[in-house]
């Protein structure tokens, strides 16, 4: 069994361990969350035959409880902090996203990591929804030819609640397009293979939250925008975010465009339609489901089958699928479109 250590148990910490609770090779051996509501919940979430320790400090849980991996899901601007008491074990280590809020925060982990004996794993799951897989193997077996422009929309609900509210406040999470759209700077990046160079971005808080205060703090958290990112090769990449936007016939719809065709992909559909561009032709087919998803969760089983990948990892002594690299570099994007957003101008990456 691969016994993991559960550090934050509110919405994200939960929607692992049911994800775990689906894997007969894993289990939750400990728990630890300062409010005992949502230590509970995590109680709850756990399987019958489990018997978890409890702790209000996970720092006592990293002291004494028996366990192979820490999962971390507790609020964005923590995850240093956290990071920093679990790399003085050798314990393998599952960080949710965003992997910190600045990116000076990030340097600081990804050194740590570095030296750090177990794998460093970051919660970059889109990548895993069997849709986005199928549309990545298309794009990496040729289907479009010399990838051009790659455009991702997402257009969904407004951000969920969270415990404390802490997602309201940009100080907290880093900013919509650190902690949301990570997930998309991720896929670009695996999308396009090489480096991002400059950000263009639009956006604001239009609709969502635009009246509550928490704190005395105004919520201040964007529910839209444009992104346009630039990347070494030439190719342009843009995303669309609407919170806005619960009447949408799909949540996300991703679209390539190369010098031989045209891809494009719905999410949750999982229709996937391949444009030739010497016949203008097109051909649809729809993703099958993946036979090894026995929970569904808040992502399409996209975090099921990242478990197994983080597991298939510590069994086999393989590097982590997806490294702190990559989740400082997603990161680095999300800062640089809200740089452009708030000083109106084009963004180069070196400037963070």
């Amino acid at each position: 069994m691969i016994r993991y250590g559960v550090i934050g148990t509110g919405l994200m910490g939960c929607e692992h361990i049911r994800n775990i609770a689906a894997i007969e090779t894993a289990a939750v051996a400990a728990i630890a969350d300062p409010i005992q509501r949502s230590r509970q919940w995590a109680i709850d979430a756990c399987r019958a035959d489990w018997q978890p320790a409890v702790f209000e400090d996970y720092r006592h849980m990293l002291a004494s409880a028996e366990i192979d991996v820490v999962l971390i899901a507790t609020p964005n601007f923590t995850h240093r902090a956290v990071l920093d008491d679990v790399f003085e074990t050798n314990l393998h280590v599952f960080v949710e996203k965003p992997l910190c809020t600045t990116l000076s925060d990030c340097r600081h982990v990804a050194e740590r990591a570095a030296s750090h004996k177990g794998i460093v794993w970051v919660g970059l799951e889109y990548r895993y929804m069997p849709p986005v897989a199928a549309f990545l193997a298309e794009l990496a077996g040729g289907s479009v030819g010399d990838l051009k422009m790659l455009s991702i929309r997402e257009h969904r609900y407004p951000f969920l609640e969270k415990v404390g509210d802490w997602n309201r406040l940009t100080k907290n999470t880093g900013g919509t397009l650190v902690e949301k759209c990570c997930h998309f700077f991720d896929l670009m990046n695996l999308a396009v293979r090489t480096e991002p160079v400059s950000v263009f971005a639009s956006g604001g808080q239009d609709v969502n939250h635009l009246d509550e205060v928490y704190g005395g703090e105004r919520s201040d958290i964007l529910d839209n925008a444009f992104v346009i990112v630039d990347y070494e090769n030439g190719v342009r990449a843009h995303h669309d975010l609407c919170m806005f936007a619960e009447a949408s016939r799909e949540e996300q719809e991703l679209c390539a465009v190369g010098d031989a065709g045209k891809l494009e992909c719905t999410v949750p559909g999982g229709v996937i339609t391949k444009g030739n561009r010497k016949t203008r032709s097109c051909e649809q087919y729809q993703v099958p489901g993946d036979p090894r998803i026995l929970h569904d969760g808040y992502h399409w089983g996209a975090s099921y089958l990242e478990h197994l990948a983080l597991i298939e990892s510590i069994r086999e002594g393989k590097p982590p699928a997806v490294s702190v690299e990559e989740g400082m570099k997603s990161v680095a994007i999300g800062l640089a479109a809200h740089r452009s957003i708030e000083a109106r101008r084009l963004v180069h990456l070196e400037e963070l």
